[in-house]
């Protein structure tokens, strides 16, 4: 009786991860998803959460890389760059994104400015560059893209947070960004230089995270919301990457313990996934998140049905 009963519980066991992958990320805490598919491999940039469980404010040294082929084994190959690569910047490591574009990798990030000759202090959006997705990284100007003396429709320091890189089918380059208002720039094709003067706008209920993406015909803006706290996830769509936007409504409800969320979507062997964090782990919570991913579905419209959160997770990619 002794020996069956230690077979069934080594086979309960050896399934239990499989049946709760999410979170995706359990051995250190990470937000802010940002996916990339790259040949045959999706990569995964994320912020990194090192806040204690007492602390009631973010403490993120650095961004990390992780990668896979089928959604389920990840490759961790941990910190791959801080705020102390860029001589300019101080504070913590918030929501950054890694694109690909003619022959190299742009990581954009969000940190904070130091005050001196350029900044008077606050957020700021900086780019670092590689030749390879998993790095060495380098600051590719030596100098921040974005600072806050450059968007004066908020009086917050730190509007200039959360970066987010489209390239659109004629390669123009388009960053968005913002806090409490939403920020566009078209990029030069070296990725480094501002192209355009920046259009700020705010889509319903807007509050930060911004994602940009195209599917067919549509242009899709995904974001975090204040319409409600904790934060949920509602998007716009639009017939360009510069608008005019059209509200959509909500596709991802609050998370579970934690007040912020941030979607990053990509599609990746055939299938649409939907990554996001939250405070699911023992001991997580707002300041300590976890990356997740479900699928996402569209409907015949192109409308984003709304997001099942599980701790199943998603199956092996083929």
């Amino acid at each position: 009786m002794k020996n069956t009963f230690l077979v069934v519980l080594l086979a309960l066991v050896s399934w239990l991860p499989l049946q709760a992958q999410n979170p995706i990320i359990r051995d250190v805490f990470t937000a802010d998803p940002a996916p990339l598919v790259y040949h045959d491999t999706l990569f995964l940039y994320t912020g990194h959460d090192t806040a204690s469980v007492q602390e009631t404010n973010y403490k993120m040294p650095d961004w990390r890389i992780y990668a896979t082929t089928d959604l389920v084994h990840w490759k961790d190959y941990g910190t791959r760059l801080s705020p102390r690569t860029f001589a300019w910047a101080t504070g913590d490591a918030y929501a950054a994104q890694c694109v690909y574009h003619k022959g190299k990798f742009y990581w954009f990030v969000s940190t904070f400015h130091k005050k001196d000759d350029n900044s008077q202090g606050g957020a700021a959006i900086g780019v670092a560059v590689s030749d390879r997705p998993t790095g060495p990284f380098r600051d590719a100007i030596g100098k921040a893209l974005i600072v806050n003396e450059m968007t004066k429709d908020l009086p917050h320091a730190w509007d200039d947070i959360d970066p987010t890189v489209f390239i659109d089918d004629n390669k123009q380059a388009y960053l968005y960004w913002g806090n409490g208002s939403c920020k566009w720039v078209k990029l030069k094709d070296n990725m480094i230089e501002l192209a355009s003067p920046i259009t700020t706008f705010t889509p319903k209920n807007y509050i930060e995270g911004p994602w940009v993406y195209k599917r067919r015909k549509l242009y899709y803006l995904v974001y975090a919301s204040a319409g409600t706290k904790p934060e949920m996830i509602e998007y716009c769509t639009a017939p360009s990457a510069t608008g005019p936007w059209t509200y959509r409504g909500i596709i991802q409800e609050n998370v579970p313990n934690s007040f912020t969320t941030h979607p990053g979507i990509i599609d990746y062997k055939g299938k649409s996934y939907f990554f996001y964090h939250n405070g699911a782990l023992p001991t997580g919570g707002s300041y300590r998140r976890s990356i997740c991913v479900d699928y996402l579905h569209y409907n015949p419209d192109g409308t984003i049905q709304k997001i099942v959160q599980t701790t199943d997770g998603v199956a092996p990619a083929k």
